[in-house]
């Protein structure tokens, strides 16, 4: 039986005023190919249904997406702050929180990232740009699937022994990012202007997160893929 992957999705409202959610087909066609049953899940944010959820799921994949909420991080929003998502962001909390507590595996995705940082304790810039000095384009203005820039992975990491380099050449869509990792957290990738691309938990039995989008990648760049299979591996 195949394991079964939560997929978080954004909320979309439609031309004719219904709304919904969405999930990328690259995340849950990746899934697919790593050999589990992607499970795009509704925004729900009940305590109960949350527990069912983590309960039941294998694994969650923690997708891009808007910004999150500085609230969750104990801040006030600054004018750089973008669109954000309150029923997504209640709901990606609660659910991480309920996952990291059962110790059941996580690969969280640019957005993903960041709320599994914050959910863990950690905190956010919430726009690179005006936080912090001499940083290079993390919005690039090329196709999805080009590597705009290079991140440098530290030996001893998880990341390390899927990629098996000390460097790798990856692609960013964000104006958000970490600025203190969360407690017990290692960081694992760092672009050259100092920004934290990926983060792992020691403690926990597969818990990493990236800042990068690889799931827009991995159809060119097979090397992306086994982000993917590793973390459906340990589910």
């Amino acid at each position: 039986m195949r394991k079964r992957i939560g997929v978080t999705a954004s909320v979309l409202t439609l031309r004719s005023g219904v709304e919904g959610i969405f999930a990328g087909d690259d995340y849950t066609s990746a899934i697919l190919q790593a050999g589990a049953m992607p499970v795009v899940l509704p925004m729900m944010t009940e305590e109960d249904e949350i527990q069912t959820l983590a309960d039941q799921l294998d694994g969650l994949l923690l997708t891009g997406g808007v910004d999150l909420d500085p609230s969750y991080f104990g801040e006030e929003p600054i004018p750089q702050l973008g669109e954000v998502s309150p029923v997504r962001d209640e709901m990606e909390w609660k659910l991480t929180r309920a996952f990291l507590q059962l110790d059941k595996p996580i690969f969280a995705i640019c957005r993903g990232m960041q709320v599994l940082n914050v959910a863990a304790g950690g905190s956010l810039y919430q726009d690179l740009a005006v936080q912090k000095r001499k940083v290079l384009q993390h919005m690039q203005k090329s196709p999805r699937w080009h590597a705009s820039h290079e991140v440098m992975i530290e030996e001893g990491t998880k990341l390390a022994s899927i990629f098996r380099k000390k460097q790798i050449r990856v692609n960013s869509f964000h104006h958000q990012s970490i600025k203190d990792a969360a407690p017990g957290f290692v960081v694992s990738g760092t672009a050259p202007d100092g920004v934290i691309e990926a983060v792992e938990s020691p403690a926990h039995r597969y818990v990493v997160g990236v800042q990068w989008h690889p799931e827009n990648m991995w159809r060119r760049h097979p090397i992306f893929y086994q982000l993917f299979k590793t973390f459906v591996d340990h589910c």
